[in-house]
């Protein structure tokens, strides 16, 4: 299987601005489209040791950023095109690659329906995984980047895949998105995370990525039972602590941070009921990094082995 990294720099180059790149991600395949510097240095710097798809494999996203014309060069925005429509505004280009990481989120968030999907991170040790949902904000990224350079696997950054039915989640390694002060948080934490371009202003203020596929299975799709979900919290002026959360408001919360709940209907709630029964559920709150680590880990170890 081919990696991105082996794509001479010319090469790749080309590839994306002819709209010939594709990149397998968890069980999908997105044709990247874009000339720009930028997003080009991002895949570069975060997708390097991604697989690439075969030339005739099939596309799930077809997608492209860019200026889109004249007039998007002279006033520095770039578009968002997705199998050739454009479903959001233009913003200015120097958020362009943070504007791809949103648009190849929201490919997923709006399809990928056969799997009950929630807005969650998710990682993995020996053999079992977490799911942490959390709204914006709530620390699920930090704490997904911190557990991914201490060793864990990190699954996702934004989708918990699973399908109905089970506990399992299946893969989707990609970039972990950082916002204000996480960045230096991350920078400070370990000095070998591996960042891609800043996109400063967005309306989630100033945002990075992350490389994330930092073990050597990052990119097995393969599903992995999850023992445990976990609603962390990042908290400045509160007691860290770790907290069991009852079944019921587990549901009622998982449901709240599911993309795809309602629209599955009755098939979205045995999903759902068959993911809470099958998991210990806690709540994390935290301020200190390392100590959410450790309790993390001491947890898994207690709950989260076959």
């Amino acid at each position: 299987m081919h990696r991105v990294s082996q794509l001479p720099a010319k090469e790749l180059a080309d590839r994306l601005r002819l709209g010939r790149f594709q990149l397998r991600v968890g069980p999908y395949v997105y044709r990247l489209q874009s000339q720009l510097p930028q997003v080009i240095r991002g895949i570069e710097a975060l997708y390097r040791d991604f697989p690439l798809a075969e030339p005739r494999s099939f596309t799930d996203y077809n997608i492209g950023i860019g200026h889109g014309g004249l007039a998007g060069r002279l006033r520095r925005k770039v578009e968002f095109r997705f199998e050739h429509q454009n479903p959001f505004p233009t913003i200015p280009i120097g958020q362009a690659f943070a504007f791809l990481e949103w648009g190849m989120n929201w490919c997923v968030s709006i399809h990928a329906n056969e799997y009950l999907k929630l807005h969650a991170a998710a990682v993995a040790r020996d053999g079992s995984a977490i799911i942490m949902p959390g709204v914006p904000g709530a620390g699920k990224s930090t704490l997904c980047a911190g557990l991914g350079l201490r060793g864990w696997r990190v699954l996702s950054d934004e989708h918990a895949l699973v399908p109905p039915g089970t506990t399992s989640v299946i893969p989707l390694c990609r970039p972990v998105s950082l916002k204000n002060d996480s960045i230096a948080l991350i920078k400070s934490f370990d000095s070998a995370a591996i960042l891609g371009p800043t996109s400063e202003q967005t309306h989630k203020g100033t945002v990075a990525h992350m490389k994330a596929d930092l073990t050597d299975d990052s990119h097995d799709i393969s599903p992995i039972p999850a023992r445990i979900m976990l609603f962390p919290k990042y908290a400045r002026d509160e007691p860290q602590g770790l907290y069991p959360r009852s079944k019921t408001q587990s549901f009622i919360l998982a449901a709240y941070h599911s993309f795809n709940f309602s629209l599955l209907g009755e098939v979205g709630f045995a999903a759902m009921r068959a993911l809470i029964d099958g998991v210990s559920c806690y709540d994390l709150v935290y301020r200190d990094l390392d100590w959410a680590i450790q309790n993390v880990g001491e947890l898994h170890d207690r709950d989260g082995r076959p």
